[in-house]
């Protein structure tokens, strides 16, 4: 779920919504469409909002409500997700109709449940201030370095870094204040928490669990561990004097002293309420320290003002729910809002109107794409809060991609590399170009970088004698990297559809060849198919269309040879030209998923609907066969005359004009 603050760049698109569409538009080829939701929407609440707004009030004196600015935002997203061809059954916004109200009611439901249950804890925590502005600062007003060890984000705010680590504010290192400057006080803020630390167990079970599943990440597992360990604190030797005059006075704690090469020894304590206890002692003699990750109570709630309103309980009143917390369950908001539109319309468009079917049934399963930075709130967190509600709420499989980088560096819209806007990109590449080379970037193996050359300032070659330097993105020379599946694409795929579609009008007067395919090219088909549906279930995509490329790059030249060798006998060249279309339908269907514009394009260029061409029921069936089950044959089933040299896979104008 994107912020509602901005549009999106190019990651947001790369990273996340294009590996979900794969999976979901495989889902509904494999399973069937009515068997499938796929829903996201903008994150409206929350301190990256509210303070978005008040620095484009400030800056460029707009003068909307802050629900104007989200609306705003959240439409320019729709168009983004549009113009890529993302397929989602709903996207809406957690503060925007339809989704407001279900949103609204499942936070009141959600909250008096757990408090009911008694899994809610009132903490008075501390909050930053700034004395100079007379105002408590929210998540994204505060900036400093982060507390955990081993982490160097300097883009640390209140309460998690940029790199999704969770600590108490009071952790954060040389904070400051984004609206004065100065540095802001701690101040005591009462508010509901969820005590994660005795889900312990009940984590250390799911992660084994994960761990035997091939369609969870490692480095899903690896993170969720990390944060199951006991309470430590790493403190620098220089402070060790000071430290021995007051060791006696902190809870029981395991000294371990600093390794030969190490700087810091550690304190290990039995649970969290005793390491903060330490943490206030030391911090009261200025002994500086670092803390580990563990699990800690988890805030549900705030007093944003821009923010989910949290039901009033005991005597914490007008709070708002915590936009991680909030975010958990939009999903299931929006799955309930798209199946109340289905319903309130007459449609029943899905298998069941009911969202407990999606999200509680033993035959349902709930994947969420995310990135390796979220792991925590949609794994640590969610699982433990779902067992909490006793609702029979499915565990979902996360689907984490690592980070996709800008030019080999993380680029962030608020860091000092920005990142192109998805929309950007399309001045310069095809939707489909840009899905197909993301989907083959392996991000769930490891951060990979997109290095598009529309977009590389670097120097290809320095000028001389007083010449400009030659950049990049100027020189002919360079290959562009994000063009390297295009290739397959503009050439492999549409030489195969183009011979078949010629071949026929020639040949077989325009209808599908009346000769049965070679065994040896269905079984290689099917086998294909296969190998796509194993890759393609454990979420490599990038796997599965390279099994594809393989396979088509195999057969086009099989068409080759066969085709040259049938010069002059009419009945060899029908039968290459049957293996060849048997060969198409498969590479078209398994393709779908990754660039559906021109494979649906080639599936009505070969007169079939998309709901026959596209289903699994028929995923090993070549084209006669599919040909009968509409009731025709082979002889009577005509196809598309296309005229010559026509394009399925269509490069960009700009890169035919530079070819040019």
């Amino acid at each position: 779920m994107p912020y509602g603050n901005k549009n999106l760049h190019f990651g947001h698109i790369a990273g996340v919504f294009v590996p979900a569409d794969f999976f979901a538009r495989f889902l509904r080829d494999r399973l069937g469409k009515e068997n499938v939701l796929f829903v996201s929407g903008t994150d409206c609440y929350g301190s990256p909002i509210a303070e978005g707004y008040r620095k484009k009030v400030e800056q460029e004196a707009y003068k909307g409500t802050i629900l104007d600015y989200v609306t705003s935002n959240h439409t320019l997203q729709k168009r983004a997700l549009d113009a890529y061809g993302i397929s989602l059954d709903f996207y809406g916004g957690s503060a925007l109709e339809p989704s407001l109200p279900i949103h609204e009611e499942m936070a009141d439901t959600i909250m008096h449940r757990l408090y009911e249950k008694g899994t809610l804890t009132k903490r008075s925590t501390k909050q930053f201030y700034d004395t100079k502005a007379h105002t408590f600062l929210n998540g994204r007003q505060v900036i400093g370095r982060c507390p955990i060890k081993g982490c160097k984000s300097d883009k640390a705010y209140a309460e998690e870094c940029e790199l999704g680590h969770q600590f108490d504010p009071e952790e954060l290192i040389s904070p400051v204040s984004q609206l004065t400057g100065t540095k802001p006080e701690l101040r005591p803020a009462p508010s509901w928490y969820f005590d994660l630390s005795k889900y312990q167990q009940f984590l250390r079970d799911l992660t084994d669990r994960w761990e035997k599943d091939p369609q969870v990440r490692n480095v899903v597992t690896s993170t969720i561990r990390e944060t199951l360990v006991a309470p430590m604190m790493y403190i620098q030797e220089k402070f060790r004097e000071a430290f021995d005059a007051v060791c006696d006075s902190l809870p029981a704690y395991e000294l371990i002293e600093a390794e030969k090469s190490g700087q810091s020894f550690t304190l290990v304590f039995k649970n969290w309420e005793d390491r903060d206890c330490a943490r206030d002692i030391l911090d009261a003699e200025g002994i500086r320290f670092r803390t580990g990750k563990t699990l800690l109570p988890y805030r549900m709630t705030g007093n944003i003002s821009w923010g989910l309103k949290a039901p009033d309980l005991d005597d914490l009143k007008d709070l708002t729910i915590w936009v991680w917390t909030e975010s958990l369950w939009a999903p299931i908001t929006f799955t309930r809002a798209r199946l109340d539109a289905d319903a309130a319309s007459g449609e029943h468009r899905y298998a069941s109107d009911d969202w407990h079917d999606w999200w509680c049934s033993d035959d349902a399963q709930v994947y969420q794409f995310i990135g390796q930075d979220n792991i925590f709130f949609y794994c640590v967190v969610q699982n433990p809060l779902w067992d909490a509600l006793d609702w029979g709420l499915t565990t979902d499989i996360p689907v984490a991609n690592y980070h996709i980088l800008f030019m080999n560096k993380k680029a962030s819209s608020s860091g000092a590399i920005k990142p192109p806007m998805a929309e950007e990109l399309l001045d310069f590449y095809t939707p489909e170009q840009l899905r197909a080379h993301w989907l083959s970037l392996g991000l769930d193996q490891r951060a990979v970088s997109f290095s598009p050359k529309a977009f590389d300032t670097s120097v290809s070659r320095p000028g001389k004698d007083g010449a400009p330097d030659l950049l990049t993105k100027d020189d002919p020379r360079v290959v562009d990297p994000a063009l390297k599946e295009s290739a397959f694409l503009t050439n492999i795929f549409n030489r195969l559809a183009r011979s078949c579609f010629y071949g026929a009008a020639n040949a077989c007067s325009g209808h599908l060849p009346t000769v049965d395919p070679h065994q040896d090219v269905i079984d290689a088909c099917i086998n294909t198919t296969l190998a796509f549906e194993r890759m393609a279930h454990d979420f490599d995509a990038h796997g599965a269309l390279g099994a594809v490329e393989e396979f088509a790059r195999a057969e086009n030249k099989r068409w080759d040879e066969a085709s040259k060798a049938a010069k002059g006998n009419d009945a060899a060249y029908e039968q290459a030209l049957a293996d060849a279309f048997c060969v198409l339908r498969t590479v078209t269907l398994l393709m779908h998923p990754a660039v559906p514009a021109g494979c649906e394009r080639i599936a009505q260029a070969m007169n079939f609907s998309p709901e026959v061409f596209f289903s699994w029921e028929h995923a090993m069936e070549g084209p006669k066969q599919l040909a009968r089950i509409l009731g025709k044959d082979a002889q009577t089933h005509m196809i598309e005359e296309l005229p010559p040299r026509f394009d399925f896979f269509k490069a960009h104008p700009s890169q035919q004009k530079k070819k040019q």
